[in-house]
């Protein structure tokens, strides 16, 4: 930070006296801690055996015996408005991210904007003096702004960060992730074949930016935000792993609820006298079908058979990628840094319930109002967790490992919104392997941080006036097991589900935020005493009702000071989905309805690249054949659902990938001679199957004449949940078809450039697009 020069600048520099304090930056306190904060996704407290789940994590049960384990530590209940919190200390609302990324609509706190007056944290321990450092997920982009062409101001070193390494959306593929550097997109650097995961290579480039920063500044702290895929969908793990948990979860999710429940009893995590609560609480018609569980004993035995496996992937999933956050903890004591440097091991919503009641072995059928067959889930039984599906397990396992509360992900019961959260460190805490039971929250975490580090949030940023900090430091709580809790009150709220708690009480309201019910002043308060009653098993609305009337006041003052209002319960909500979509960001279709892509650069991510999806198009290219041309010319997508023109062995082939389902359309003609020509498909969409899919002819050109013609099914939602772009000479990722292995870059000729045309057909049906804009929370 530039100071004020005190040196003296007289005409001769031998008359002058410099002043290097006035340009050097600021150093940490002496003796300040490094901080670590490892934040997986969509895990419930009964998942992880530091809180007394059968998913073994030996790192954090080792953080956790020489730490503290958190029993009401509490999210958003969804991924990008919790990862907000972390980035500004503000409340998710406050920060623009009432939802995701994907689905903002153009309001203050719904933008998906962090606007000025929320300064991110890392710009602040940057100035202070530490590095700083973001690794993994992030979804906290603005949609708007994933492109190359886009200003990098809200990317991660706009926001503070000193290097970054991860994936943008909220998901990816965990064997052929869609990366970036910094600013810009890469190729991962290796295959599965050679022993690639995502996991792993997070925590090699993590291990990377900690010894480089180390060698140069070995006084310096650190601050790293490790983020990894895990434990979104996809679920991906080694075998090796996967087969560690075999026969684990054989009894069901119902037996693993009452399982669990007391083993969290007996380690400490809940009082004595804690209830199971209902797996479908709510009142009929209030919650989505999507987010039933099929009772165990209803199902058959290959039923049985599969909803386990899943288990099994999504726990090696969990076990593998603590292993890489293991390989970080063991160099931190190996190279002496361990001891001061805090830890925070936590997740950011509850389970998630979006594998629906049959689980899926491709969550892209899901979210293109797709159903996945048992007998096609069955049969990429041995499949699972290896880079032929895109598996998530169903309702039934989200329930179970948010035992003992109600819902998960996206409600703002405590299925959803209470969390694990382990804290580390040896240096600034005298108690070992204890349970601190005081109510927190996400937006507690930033102020701690800030308090163990010595620095405070600046009144003023980049001369905006700052939104105070929204939580309260936790650091009273590391050696004060019976302090009373510093937090007052806290209010929730996800797609028009609202939530209040205040001092031991909890107001929810009945509410359907994914049916969309509106008319939310009709909404039926529930009320939960959470000091006695810690899963929210008994609702005493109807014998408090002046306490509900008080936490319902209370949650809309909370709610106009955040910028939470107006509440939007469209979200795949039937007839009202227009209605939401006219509001959300739409890249704004040329005049000409032409999009000109050219070889040579950057993966166009799929949201910002012309529509294809449930209308009429035409794609055209302009390629200079010479000798034994091939490779491909566009691709988007991947095996899970895509759509590529290529030239291999001598023909001109469109392949289209139905939501990886078997065979692929593949339609071919003899390839070009040498010399310029024109080639392409023209999808005429005729018709809308039941299930919102197109079909019609699709033709394939090459200059003026028709080749090939053959009927088209196309998909309503997007191609890629996992990120996978559109390319322009080569196949980023996973191979779109099977014809060909991952890039398969265009050879023997030249691509002058692309065109895509959907002049005739812009976003008709695009109501069916919302889906797959939610699948990446």
């Amino acid at each position: 930070m530039t100071r004020e020069f005190n040196g003296r600048i007289a005409l001769d520099i031998r008359d002058s006296v410099p002043d290097w304090a006035a340009f050097l930056p600021d150093k940490a306190p002496q003796g300040a801690p490094n901080v670590l904060v490892v934040l997986y996704d969509d895990t419930g407290c009964a998942a992880w055996s530091p809180y007394g789940g059968r998913i073994q994590m030996p790192t954090m049960q080792r953080l956790a015996d020489n730490g503290l384990t958190y029993s009401q530590w509490h999210t958003t209940a969804l991924c990008s408005p919790t990862r907000s919190t972390f980035l500004t200390g503000r409340n998710h609302h406050m920060n623009g991210f009432a939802s995701i990324s994907e689905s903002s609509t153009g309001f203050p706190g719904y933008s998906s904007h962090i606007p000025p007056s929320c300064a991110p944290m890392a710009g602040v321990l940057r100035d202070a003096g530490w590095s700083t450092f973001w690794v993994g997920k992030n979804h906290n982009v603005p949609v708007d702004a994933w492109t190359m062409g886009a200003s990098k101001k809200e990317w991660p070193l706009g926001m503070g960060y000193d290097r970054f390494y991860g994936f943008i959306g909220g998901e990816t593929n965990q064997w052929f992730p869609d990366l970036a550097e910094d600013n810009h997109y890469i190729d991962q650097p290796y295959k599965p074949e050679d022993g690639y995961h995502l996991s792993k290579d997070l925590a090699d480039k993590a291990l990377q930016f900690i010894r480089d920063a180390k060698q140069s500044e070995p006084d310096k702290p650190w601050y790293l935000w490790f983020c990894p895929g895990a434990n979104h969908a996809p679920h991906h793990a080694p075998q090796d792993y996967i087969d560690k948990y075999k026969g684990v979860f054989d009894d069901g999710y119902e037996a693993y609820r009452e399982w669990v429940l007391a083993r969290m009893i007996e380690k400490g995590i809940l009082p004595a006298d804690t209830e199971l609560t209902e797996i479908n609480p709510m009142t009929e018609g209030t919650f989505a079908p999507a987010d039933a569980v099929r009772p165990w004993d209803s199902l058959s035995a290959e039923e049985k058979q599969l909803f386990c496996r899943m288990a099994e992937v999504y726990a090696a999933f969990s076990e593998y990628t603590d292993a890489q956050v293991g390989r970080i903890v063991d160099y931190l004591e190996s190279s002496g840094q361990l001891d001061n440097t805090i830890i925070f091991y936590c997740a950011d919503n509850g389970a998630s319930g979006e594998g629906s009641p049959n689980g899926s072995v491709n969550e892209g059928k899901f979210f293109n109002n797709w159903p996945d067959t048992m007998a096609e889930n069955l049969k990429h039984l041995n499949d699972l967790g290896t880079p032929n599906t895109y598996n998530h397990y169903p309702t039934g396992w989200a329930a179970a490992f948010s035992t003992p509360y109600r819902m998960f992900k996206r409600y703002v019961y405590q299925g959803g919104v209470c969390d694990p959260l382990v804290i580390h460190w040896p240096a600034g805490m005298k108690a070992r392997g204890e349970v601190r039971h005081q109510y927190h929250h996400s937006t507690d975490i930033v102020p701690t941080i800030l308090d163990v580090c010595g620095v405070t949030m600046p009144e003023v940023v980049n001369g905006v006036e700052q939104t105070p900090l929204a939580g309260v430091s936790m650091r009273y709580s590391f050696d004060g097991a019976d302090a009373p809790t510093r937090k007052e009150t806290q209010y929730y709220e996800m797609f028009g589900n609202r939530g209040i708690w205040r001092k031991g009480w909890k107001a929810v309201t009945e509410h359907g935020p994914i049916l969309g019910k509106g008319a939310f002043d009709k909404d039926r308060w529930q009320l939960f005493h959470t000091d006695v009653d810690r899963s929210e098993a008994h609702d005493l609305a109807a014998e408090h009702p002046e306490k509900v009337k008080e936490l319902a006041d209370l949650w809309m003052a909370e709610a106009k000071a955040n910028n939470v209002l107006p509440l939007n319960d469209l979200a795949a909500a039937g007839k009202d989905l227009q209605e939401f979509l006219a509001l959300e960001f739409h890249v704004p279709v040329p005049p000409s309805g032409q999009y000109v892509y050219y070889p040579g650069t950057s993966e166009v991510p799929e949201r910002s690249a012309a529509n294809v999806h449930a209308v009429s198009y035409k794609v055209l290219a302009e390629i200079d054949v010479a000798d034994r041309a091939e490779g491909v010319i566009f691709a988007a997508g991947s095996r899970f659902g895509g759509h590529s023109l290529f030239i291999k062995d001598g023909t001109l082939t469109y392949a289209y990938n139905f939501l990886g389902i078997p065979p692929e359309t593949r339609i071919s003609a003899p390839a070009p001679g040498p010399g310029k020509h024109i080639v392409g498909v023209e999808f005429t969409k005729e018709r809308t199957g039941e299930r919102m899919e197109s079909y019609g002819p699709c033709k394939l050109y090459i200059d003026d004449q028709v080749v090939a013609e053959q009927e088209l099914r196309t998909m309503t939602g997007h191609f890629a949940l996992c990120g996978e772009g559109l390319c322009i000479g080569y196949d980023g990722g996973d191979a779109v078809s099977s014809e060909y292995t991952p890039r398969f870059e265009f050879t023997g000729g030249e691509i002058v450039k692309v065109v895509f045309d959907v002049a005739d057909d812009a976003y008709v049906d695009v109501e069916q697009h919302l889906a797959a804009a939610m699948a990446r929370d």
